[in-house]
């Protein structure tokens, strides 16, 4: 007990310090994790842990927690809206890579079949952990090529599922029948989700709600830990992975009130956990082993980065535009962290070489070692190679820099024209900026002052001269986008006055907690208008 103290001690002292270092340097702290977990094991001598089952049940919770959050992220509408994204892109994209790889290794390295389907179904997998940590705090999860990411990682995860029983099958060289195995499955599957979605949303919402009247925030926050567990336990002896069981409780509750506060009182466990889960990997990273098949690895990765990279452009590229492609296919290109899973069962069951699984462990912690350095440079990246300009240039600042009291409309589709006719017949000083340029151009052909840009990004804000503005007012009809641009407005300039439109309860409570000047209820509106027309008519 005394050690078991000291180690997590040392740990969490030494993530702290050598994280701080990082930080400085700009590398992410998912390197930190890791270089930690290494450095204990060799410190203290403790490699007959690295496969410590205990340690690794510690450290999924970790993905647990990260795909809860993606679950809030992602609600049972918008997941309908993402179909193309997560069952189109991301079978795709899982299909051609497992096919692609299993030949190189059949063909090219002499691997047993076996052996190559493992590997195959491994390396056609992606960092959920690395990935969606970067998309979340970088808020590129609601870009482009964030939302393809996202959706192609989803279904990754849920690709896990039937990889994991191919194995178990496999393992157990048909003695049960692939159809029993098939059914039970599928039944375990139906017991799992009309359990969490019928069952389990009506008492998600009744404990959510009991315990937040309460107004203890203990209780609150012992109730979603509950959540979280419980449902990932059910999905768990229900013959599935952890995680899979808290995403589908993350979107349940996606579809309640409750949704803004249980993720940012889960935020802390996810994170704490999840640097322990990449601890866990460093503690698996074999020196020697990596050292003498140092040029192995590194030609291996860059292998699979390429063609992973190939292979996701192609996929996507089918339904959007080049630079989404490029930026979706890189972010993807790395091997993720249940590939450990999967090699790990099938060395258990015989299904591969322990030599082999030891050395592919190895590409995988390399591969997720290297993402961290190039995906938060990844639109510059693509900005050089497809020689694009970044919205900002579309902005000609010098112009802008003299202007004061002058209002900023960010959106021009339907309520953004009739804001910007309204203005005009005012005789108010004010400039459009859309991500759309379609929108553009209808707007310049109309002879006003439009501009191409993401308004939730600083260098378009500080080029549209946010801090001599009057007003800003957010037209946007997406929730998501128009949380962006709020909290970019307001942290650039708190003191402007900002105006936003929505269009439902549920929109108003999303934007609740932002220090918003005017919020403008359409329907409401509309209501007030109504009402106001029929007095006028009375009056008559």
């Amino acid at each position: 007990m005394d050690h078991t103290l000291l180690y997590i001690v040392v740990a969490l002292g030494l993530s702290i310090v050598v994280n701080i270092f990082l930080k400085k340097i700009g590398i992410s702290q998912i390197i930190g994790y890791i270089l930690t977990g290494t450095i204990i094991v060799y410190a203290f001598d403790l490699r007959h842990l690295k496969d410590s089952h205990l340690l690794e049940h510690i450290g999924e919770f970790g993905i647990v927690f990260l795909m809860f959050t993606i679950g809030l992220e992602i609600s049972l509408s918008k997941m309908n809206s993402m179909k193309r994204e997560i069952f189109g892109n991301g079978f795709m994209q899982v299909a051609f890579t497992a096919i692609a790889v299993y030949l190189l290794s059949v063909y090219m390295f002499d691997v047993s079949s076996t052996s190559s389907i493992i590997i195959a179904l491994a390396f056609s997998l992606s960092s959920t952990a690395v990935v969606l940590s970067y998309l979340k705090s970088s808020k590129e999860i609601y870009s482009g090529y964030g939302q393809r990411s996202t959706g192609i990682l989803i279904f990754q995860d849920i690709a896990v599922i039937p990889i994991l029983i191919l194995i178990g099958f496999m393992t157990n060289n048909g003695d049960k029948d692939i159809v029993e195995i098939l059914t039970n499955t599928f039944v375990s599957a139906f017991v799992v989700i009309a359990l969490l979605f019928v069952v389990g949303k009506r008492l998600m919402t009744w404990l959510l709600h009991f315990s937040s009247s309460s107004d203890v925030e203990e209780l609150f926050m012992g109730s979603v830990l509950f959540i979280v567990v419980a449902a990932s336990l059910l999905a768990y002896y229900m013959g599935f992975t952890y995680s899979l069981g808290a995403f589908v409780a993350g979107m349940i509750i996606a579809e309640t009130k409750f949704h803004h506060k249980v993720e940012a009182d889960i935020a802390p466990f996810k994170d704490l956990l999840l640097g322990t889960f990449f601890v866990v990997v460093g503690m698996k990273v074999d020196v020697v082993l990596f050292l003498d098949n140092l040029g192995t690895i590194l030609g291996l990765f860059l292998l699979v980065l390429v063609l992973k990279t190939i292979i996701i452009y192609g996929v996507v590229r089918l339904s959007s535009s080049h630079p989404i492609s490029l930026k979706t296919a890189l972010a993807l290109s790395q091997v993720g962290e249940f590939s450990f899973v999967i090699f790990a069962v099938a060395s258990m069951g015989g299904l591969l070489d322990e030599d082999l699984a030891s050395l592919l462990v190895l590409i995988v912690i390399f591969s997720m070692v290297i993402t961290p350095f190039f995906i938060s440079r990844i639109n510059t990246i693509v900005q050089y190679f497809t020689k694009a300009k970044d919205d900002s240039v579309q902005l000609d600042s010098q112009v802008l820099k003299a202007r004061s009291n002058h209002v900023i409309v960010c959106g021009y589709s339907v309520v953004g024209k009739f804001v910007a006719k309204h203005l005009d017949a005012l005789g108010a000083s004010f400039v459009i900026v859309d991500n759309s340029p379609k929108h553009i151009q209808e707007a310049t052909a109309k002879g006003r002052e439009a501009y191409l840009g993401d308004a939730s990004k600083a260098a378009i804000l500080h080029a549209l001269n946010v801090e001599n503005a009057s007003s800003v007012i957010v037209t946007l009809d997406n929730i998501e986008k128009k949380r962006l641009i709020c909290e970019a407005v307001l942290k650039y300039n708190k003191n402007v006055n900002l105006v936003v439109k929505v269009t439902s309860l549920e929109e108003k409570q999303k934007l609740e907690d932002l220090d918003i000047s005017f919020i403008v209820d359409g329907k409401l509106e509309v209501a007030r208008v109504l009402v106001d027309r029929m007095v006028s008519c009375k009056l008559r």
